[in-house]
């Protein structure tokens, strides 16, 4: 079964990445929407070519952070289950997640989005690799927060 924690760290983590992306395709000229948009274009096929610098449309918009964040999170609890029981403490899980970011991004850019969403390919990939390490590593970070307090609690002497 899967921990609220857990669910956590990939929200958490979801919107690291998120704004990180976000943000830099604003500034670039592609629009602050134009991640969630593209995303959305793997549902939406129409999305595949819409124009840069990306409007605010409340559907895409909408459908595009739920597939972000659905998938963040199914990523990450694949991280909890697999990885994670791995690691140790919060540098492992800090750079294990970061690596496992990296993979991850590997994966999606180079298979998976030139086959289901190409519109994707039109964010930046050094940014969308580095945006996917801070995820990882946001992963990492939440799911050692979790870790670390239930420790402190359970080695705090009784008074």
């Amino acid at each position: 079964m899967v921990n609220t924690r857990v669910l956590l760290a990939g929200l958490i983590a979801s919107m690291v990445m998120g704004m990180i992306q976000m943000v830099y395709e604003a500034v670039a000229g592609a629009g602050f929407w134009s991640p969630v948009v593209f995303i959305a274009a793997t549902i939406l096929r129409d999305l595949q070519s819409v124009a840069t610098p990306v409007p605010f449309a409340l559907i895409p918009v909408l459908l595009g952070l739920m597939g972000h964040m659905m998938n963040s999170v199914i990523l990450g609890v694949v991280f909890a289950a697999l990885v994670a029981p791995r690691l140790q403490g919060l540098g492992g899980l800090i750079v294990g997640g970061a690596v496992y970011g990296l993979v991850v991004f590997a994966l999606m850019w180079l298979i998976v989005v030139p086959l289901v969403d190409p519109a994707m390919l039109r964010l930046n990939a050094p940014v969308f690799a580095v945006a996917h390490l801070m995820w990882g590593g946001a992963l990492g970070l939440v799911l050692c927060w979790g870790e670390a307090r239930v420790g402190a609690l359970r080695q705090r002497p009784a008074h």
